[in-house]
């Protein structure tokens, strides 16, 4: 693919993603907004999968790619009036799956204690309802009568983006300064393994084996490391 032809395909996904409702549900199939962008900008995805933009939704990015408007996907959902939600504090049993699955940082709380949605932050993309194991998660409408576009606002999509944004921006760093700390770790128990003094011949084979351990650890740690690089900076010849 020429340069041109990616700079073309960036900035029509920057377009596309501008009017996506940012709601991060996965409903469309993509593991985020910006993933359904750029999916519909090369082609690989069409433009009526997003149920939280509605018909509204459907008709701003057909207009946008110069195509006619279509019915929305019913595979991927229906257009729905918003929601939010709602934890059953009384249920909460603090295990903070729902916390771990929220896209935009929108539910408060910690280990073994009552976690609570932040309305204003929640999105209503129901993705903290499946892990719970205690099912106190319930989703409940908030704007009868008012579904897509017409019970959102770009405000809140510009917002909730934002959001999203910093929490991946956060996991990818708490990811890597864990790995640094176990990359740390496995060299220094592997200096710990190369100094110790070996007497006989099993206790000799036993450190041998102990390094091998390590060393195929850490290889494939760096080996893991390299890919994510490798993905998050494709080369000339990827992209051509």
């Amino acid at each position: 693919m020429p340069p041109s032809a990616i700079t073309s395909s960036a900035s029509l996904a920057d377009r596309l993603e501008d009017l996506l409702p940012q709601t991060q549900c996965t409903k469309c199939g993509y593991p985020a907004c910006r993933p359904y962008a750029e999916a519909i900008a090369e082609g690989r995805a069409s433009y009526n999968q997003c149920p939280p933009g509605g018909q509204e939704g459907v008709a701003r990015l057909a207009q946008l790619l110069g195509r006619p408007v279509i019915p929305l996907n019913p595979e991927h959902g229906s257009e729905q009036p918003r929601r939010l939600a709602v934890i059953d504090e009384a249920v909460c049993i603090g295990c903070t799956l729902c916390i771990q699955a929220c896209p935009v940082d929108a539910i408060a709380g910690a280990a073994k204690q009552m976690h609570t949605v932040i309305d204003a932050l929640c999105t209503g993309c129901d993705l903290c309802v499946a892990p719970c194991p205690v099912d106190c998660i319930s989703m409940v409408e908030v704007t009868p009568g008012r579904t897509g576009w017409q019970a959102w606002r770009q405000e809140q999509a510009d917002a909730a983006r934002a959001r999203h944004a910093w929490r991946t921006q956060r996991l990818r760093r708490d990811k890597e300064e864990n790995d640094a700390r176990l990359a740390a770790k496995a060299a220094a128990k592997l200096k710990e393994v190369e100094a110790a003094a070996a007497g006989t011949p099993e206790e000799q084979a036993e450190l041998a084996r102990k390094k091998a351990i390590i060393q195929a650890a850490m290889e494939r740690a760096r080996l893991k490391k390299l890919q994510a690089e490798q993905a998050s900076h494709p080369t000339d010849s990827e992209q051509a």
